[in-house]
């Protein structure tokens, strides 16, 4: 799991990312995010509808191995985001470690360059 202060409260903040945030497709999920210059720390949740998986004990393993991915890059991230993973297809429980690992470090790497990027352009 990873820290109180890196998770959603409420559902006006998660309806926010929703509405606003920018969105990138993979293959089992979809990523919202958007930056959060109100906050210190990055927020992240997990989003698995009932309809993707019935099992609670399922939905809650999926969150579990994405939030075990997460907690080492909280600090590696290049600003402050709120994060939202939506879980789209049911193949992600039994998806390796390894090919989870490949497309959420691509959102990573991605996020990072666009923050640099940013940057690069002020100056």
């Amino acid at each position: 799991m990873i820290p109180f202060k890196n998770r959603f409260h409420g559902h006006k903040s998660l309806n926010y990312v929703y509405r606003n945030g920018q969105v990138v497709r993979l293959r089992l999920m979809i990523i919202k995010y958007i930056t959060n210059p109100h906050r210190k720390e990055s927020r992240f949740s997990v989003v698995v509808s009932k309809k993707t998986l019935k099992s609670a004990v399922r939905r809650n393993r999926i969150r579990r191995r994405i939030y075990n991915f997460i907690r080492p890059k909280i600090i590696l991230l290049n600003g402050v985001y709120d994060i939202v993973f939506i879980i789209t297809s049911s193949e992600m429980l039994n998806i390796s470690h390894d090919e989870m690992s490949e497309q959420l470090n691509q959102f990573f790497n991605q996020i990072n360059s666009q923050k640099i990027n940013k940057n690069l352009q002020k100056d």
